[in-house]
């Protein structure tokens, strides 16, 4: 996360859907499911409850009856990354899916049905990066923003941001505003005015082991004590704790290696 960060809010028609575009969902492939409860549900107080099983053992996170994130299980046979994903509104995955392939984009899965709850694509970026797109249900609820342990913020981490930018905005109709800055390869991406997300070009100082990633950030009521409870739950500090202009931020990784952020806002 640099400065250049600002309040994602969804927005939508007062149902369950978002804004096409609006970053609505966050959901995280692991190995084990029942130890990965086990450190979000002591770190955030989660609940789980059953979700759709399009593929595979899922289960939503849920904060005071509100699902806040998904947990699926990976396949034991596909050698696939144990991470956080976040996914984008659509009205329609179908022709969105279709408009990520014209772009460059590739679509790994889907689009298919979740069960009632919506239909889905899981997709990448021309350079790597994976995301999702979500077309809600007409019985989808709206999830809650704002608070410790839901989600804040996404940001993209690439080689540059010119093209990769230039993708993202042709899918999801995004407006750019970079960051005029000689060492700073910045662009967040905005919806009507608002910031919905950002990109983060590295150049060369983008780790070969991970390549393009998408990060999220978790609202925490104090990021030091979100910390040293990462820790004393088996999970790693990668950055921080550090000051910035949105909060104090830490970049943490959960007992099988999925990174995140914490974020704790100003005070």
């Amino acid at each position: 996360m640099t400065d250049a960060r600002g309040n994602a809010r969804p927005n939508g028609d007062g149902s369950g859907r978002h804004t096409p575009g609006t970053p609505c969902w966050v959901s995280l492939m692991a190995r084990g499911l029942a130890t990965t409860e086990k450190f979000y549900g002591a770190l955030f107080g989660w609940e789980f409850r059953p979700g759709p099983q399009p593929l595979g053992p899922y289960v939503r996170a849920v904060l005071d009856g509100h699902a806040v994130a998904g947990i699926g299980v990976l396949p034991p046979d596909r050698r696939l990354p144990v991470a956080w994903t976040p996914y984008f509104a659509s009205d329609d995955v179908d022709r969105t899916a279709e408009v990520v392939r014209s772009c460059g984009g590739t679509v790994g899965v889907g689009p298919l049905d979740a069960a009632d709850a919506g239909r889905m694509a899981l997709a990448s970026d021309p350079c790597g990066a994976v995301f999702g797109i979500w077309q809600a249900g007409p019985g989808a609820g709206r999830g809650v923003t704002g608070r410790p342990g839901t989600p804040a913020w996404n940001e993209l981490t690439t080689y540059e941001t010119p093209h990769v930018a230039k993708f993202y905005e042709t899918v999801f109709g995004y407006d750019e505003d970079p960051v005029v800055s000689a060492d700073l390869d910045y662009v967040t991406l905005r919806l009507d005015g608002r910031p919905v997300t950002g990109v983060h070009g590295v150049g060369n100082a983008l780790a070969r082991d991970r390549g393009p990633h998408w990060t999220t950030y978790f609202t925490v009521e104090d990021t030091g004590d979100a910390v040293d409870q990462v820790l004393h739950l088996g999970g790693h500090v990668l950055t921080g704790p550090r000051d910035t202009e949105h909060g104090r931020v830490a970049t943490v990784a959960d007992p099988e290696g999925a990174r995140f952020a914490l974020v704790q806002g100003p005070r």
